[in-house]
């Protein structure tokens, strides 16, 4: 049946000034109550927004946060523990930086070109006057979308050492150059892939973004790509995502961009509203049935009239439905034919669940800040480095080894606590997921605690203090 009225979440529209919006009222066709909007004006205005947070009872905030206010935003939600973010700050960690990309897929060993990051810039001249070229050069930090202006490659250190005198990018951010046929687009919603299309750079080009004279087009997506893409926005936990993948002439696929932040046709737009209705009402609402290469089909349309086109649904799967054609149709799929149809099974739509820990955290990830580029004035002498050197290697990257802590091991710790039985563990666990979210919600903010059924102000204060003893 899914949740009534009045059981429905709060939802809010996260806007800011000057920033374009991914999402309106329109989007989100049938929701029955008020969705209030709230707009950030930069500069001082943190505590302001999340007063007005607090003053309309937002449940759920959905909307995306360009770079430059991205670490503002970390701080914001920090604030608002009992707001879930749409997407969470975690999963936009992609948002921010060329540099973040980097990381995710270094933790999730997801292929990407080999990259280097230096915030030394002694250290990176060495490297590129001893390293093999032609390198691909990216301003690391700024925009979300580039539309490739900001990319640049280079044949030699001279043209290498040119450019980064003449536009001073912080990190010093290259790629080992990869030669592509093309690369793909993908966009997921609930890691499901919704739409995905080629794009081609001009003869005797490298570069592939449609505004630098690149061709797009939507037929015969690999099952490598779709699988990459699924694989990537499960790692981001994301309730809706895209993918740049770079598909190399040696066959193999990469990672170039991901994000939240991408440009989306306005039904792709309306199928994320939705996906976030039905997810957010525990079912009352319609998840939107999106078949597996719809966008073959859709594709065929003036792209003049795809961008205006709204409110586009499919029916499932059955003779007498308009789903039909789907069903009857078959296509290559890896090394087999299959029916469409078949395919919406191995590509299912899943429901994101809430993240209560922080896996990105800015006291560790934050480089751009923590190394920041010093201004010329403060430099003593010109051989002075301009940043700390980091004591990892820059050019590589690896998960660190964590202490993991088990489901009997957690159950134990709050056992001991008195008035904490087995019944209110598996409560706790049921409400927050895993072991792994109940620790964030130990670690990060034990308040969060009373929203579990049978859980007192008392007790959650009796956990909170047995938990910062243990950590002693």
């Amino acid at each position: 049946m899914g949740l009534s009225n009045k059981e429905l979440p709060k939802l809010g529209f996260l806007y800011m000034d000057y920033v374009l919006r991914f999402f309106d009222h329109s989007n989100f066709k049938g929701w029955p109550n008020k969705i209030e909007t709230v707009v950030y004006h930069w500069k001082n205005d943190k505590d302001r927004f999340i007063k007005e947070v607090k003053r309309k009872k937002i449940d759920v905030l959905i909307g995306n946060v360009p770079a430059t206010a991205y670490e503002t935003f970390r701080e914001i939600a920090r604030e608002l523990p009992h707001v879930r973010f749409i997407p969470s700050l975690d999963t936009q960690f992609s948002n921010k930086s060329k540099e973040n990309v980097t990381r995710f897929a270094w933790k999730y060993d997801l292929p990407i070109p080999k990259t280097y990051i230096y915030y030394n810039h002694k250290n990176a001249d060495k490297f590129l006057q001893k390293c093999e070229y032609p390198k691909i050069i990216k301003k690391s930090y700024g925009p979300s979308n580039y539309g490739g202006y900001f990319v640049h490659k280079v044949d030699s250190y001279k043209e290498a050492r040119e450019l980064f005198d003449e536009k001073r990018y912080h990190p010093q951010y290259f790629q080992d150059f990869v030669p592509m046929e093309a690369d793909i687009r993908v966009m997921l919603i609930g890691h499901k892939p919704v739409c995905a299309f080629w794009r081609r750079a001009p003869e005797g080009e490298w570069l592939t973004n449609t505004s630098q004279g690149g061709s797009m087009d939507y037929n015969d997506v690999p099952k490598s790509v779709l699988d990459l893409a699924v694989k990537v926005s499960k790692a981001a936990k994301a309730e809706y995502w895209a993918c740049d993948v770079a598909y190399g002439k040696d066959g193999k696929v990469r990672i170039l961009e991901c994000a939240t932040a991408f440009a989306a046709f306005p039904y792709i737009r309306d199928w994320i509203g939705e996906y976030l209705m039905w997810l957010l009402s525990e079912g009352r609402f319609r998840k939107p049935n999106v078949p597996m290469f719809n966008w073959e089909e859709l594709g065929k349309i003036s792209p003049d009239l795809l961008r205006t086109m709204r409110h586009i649904t499919f029916g499932k799967f059955h003779p007498s439905y308009d789903g039909a054609y789907f069903g009857k149709k078959k296509r290559m799929y890896g090394k087999e034919e299959v029916y469409i149809h078949e395919l919406d099974k191995k590509y299912k739509m899943y429901a994101v669940k809430r993240r209560y820990t922080e896996e990105w955290p800015s006291e560790k990830w934050n480089y751009q800040d923590k190394l920041a580029l010093k201004p010329l004035r403060s430099l003593k002498k010109k051989s002075d480095i301009e940043v700390p050197a980091p004591t990892k290697d820059e050019s590589s990257e690896s998960a660190e080894n964590e202490v993991t802590i088990t489901k009997e091991e957690i159950s134990d710790f709050l056992t001991s606590i008195k008035g904490i039985g087995k019944k209110k563990v598996n409560n706790m666990l049921k409400h927050f997921g895993d072991v792994e979210e109940l620790l964030g919600v130990l670690h990060q903010n034990s308040t969060l605690l009373k929203e579990v059924e049978g859980m007192t102000e008392e007790l959650v204060k009796k956990i909170d203090k047995a938990w910062k003893k243990l950590l002693k």
